[in-house]
């Protein structure tokens, strides 16, 4: 997952933004781009232009959470969606399983499944405010759990 590049759309004019500055950073972001840019049901799309404020319990500060993906698709009936996409691996979307010793990984696992929360629950909010959609896509919905 530690891939990064510029992606190059074969079809710029569905993206909201630049481009021609469109950076993936993890192959499964770069799978899903393509996805965007190629199905006909996806109208625009956008990678990490918008801002949502969340609460981190960590540090207890407010941040700048950029989610992955802005999504907009046109249903075979004609309805207009709009959806929030985060890409993360599945072990991040859990609670890690506490070992008999708290170690360094565990408590940076737990930290980390925090932060996530706290973003995911301000974006779920945002969305709703919006009346969009949030989800969270991991290797499994991608299609990525069988390698």
């Amino acid at each position: 997952m530690a891939y990064k590049g510029k992606f190059k759309p074969h079809n710029p004019f569905k993206y909201v933004g630049d481009p021609t500055n469109i950076i993936y950073r993890s192959l499964w972001e770069l799978r899903f781009m393509r996805y965007l840019d190629s199905h006909p049901n996806v109208t625009q799309w956008a990678s990490e232009e918008i801002t949502i404020p969340y609460f981190s319990p960590v540090d207890k500060k407010i941040h700048r959470y950029f989610p992955d993906f802005w999504v907009r698709t046109k249903s075979s009936d004609g309805s207009i969606n709009t959806m929030i996409i985060e890409i993360k691996p599945d072990i991040q979307t859990r609670l890690p399983v506490k070992k008999e010793k708290s170690n360094r990984r565990y408590i940076n696992e737990v930290k980390t499944f925090g932060v996530n929360t706290a973003k995911w629950k301000a974006a779920e909010q945002f969305c709703l405010d919006r009346k969009w959609q949030f989800k969270v896509l991991t290797e499994k919905e991608l299609g990525l759990d069988k390698f």
